[in-house]
């Protein structure tokens, strides 16, 4: 395993009890400032930061580390860049919806190389290494292998979106899902439970999407944008792009219902 995985692996627990202590509590949804992302931080998302950059820069995993709050930093390391999200689904972890999630991912030379997401509510974790799989709990992780829409799941990003563009797909589809944690719902159409997951907002960041979207591509899966091209992130979080991910058998014909 390597030095950024292993990393990871100790983190989870101490990311956990910091959680457990501000979940469902109005003081862990209390606004301490604002995040590079362009929104407001919660104070549970401003302590997870603070512990996991505490940790990955002691340990000097990265030269540079990048998150959803404080923007881009130096992560004391001398090569590599780590993205981080602290608490991916902030609001179901404020609200006691149990869909919560701590995502990291490592790249180098502008390409994401490994990917940690674990659920915090279900202390489950997902794993991919670039060419070497997706895992979960340390198990082989596959997408599903729905082949039409009328028998498909899938989730949508439903931040303030404009539903219009999937009415149509909409009509095709078995049922729709809106879960609220995106690097979650990646994770979850890596390991089959959903057949597709979009965001036609615009607003997911790298932060949010990139340790999700190597794990559904390493899975078998597939992941663009709206046009079927490949989704490049900048190194900034000020910056959200759209998203479509399956598990590849689908892409097709989602991506021609969604035009």
């Amino acid at each position: 395993m390597s030095e950024f995985l292993s990393c990871c692996g100790e983190l989870a627990p101490v990311v956990q009890d910091v959680v457990e202590d501000l979940v469902v509590r109005p003081e862990g949804g209390r606004y301490v400032g604002m995040g590079a992302d362009g929104t407001p931080t919660a104070l549970i998302d401003r302590r997870v930061e603070e512990t996991v950059v505490a940790h990955l820069t002691a340990r000097g995993i990265s030269r540079t580390l990048i998150s959803e709050e404080c923007g881009v930093m130096d992560g004391g390391g001398k090569k590599g860049t780590i993205f981080l999200d602290p608490v991916d689904g902030t609001h179901n972890a404020l609200a006691g919806i149990p869909f919560f999630a701590l995502s990291l991912a490592y790249a180098e030379n502008g390409r994401v190389t490994e990917g940690f997401v674990v659920d915090l509510a279900h202390r489950e974790t997902f794993i991919a290494v670039r060419g070497g799989g997706a895992r979960l709990d340390g198990k082989e992780a596959r997408v599903s292998r729905t082949q039409l829409l009328e028998e498909s799941a899938m989730s949508v990003y439903g931040r303030k979106f404009n539903p219009a563009p999937v009415l149509y797909l909409g009509q095709k589809i078995r049922r729709w899902r809106l879960l609220g944690a995106s690097a979650l719902e990646l994770c979850y159409v890596g390991c089959g439970r959903l057949d597709g997951f979009i965001d036609l907002r615009g607003t997911l960041r790298v932060t949010d999407a990139a340790a999700g979207m190597l794990f559904c591509e390493e899975a078998g899966g597939k992941v663009t944008d709206v046009q079927g091209k490949p989704v490049l992130f900048p190194d900034e979080v000020s910056v959200g792009k759209c998203l479509v991910a399956t598990n590849g058998s689908l892409h097709r014909k989602v991506i021609e219902y969604l035009r």
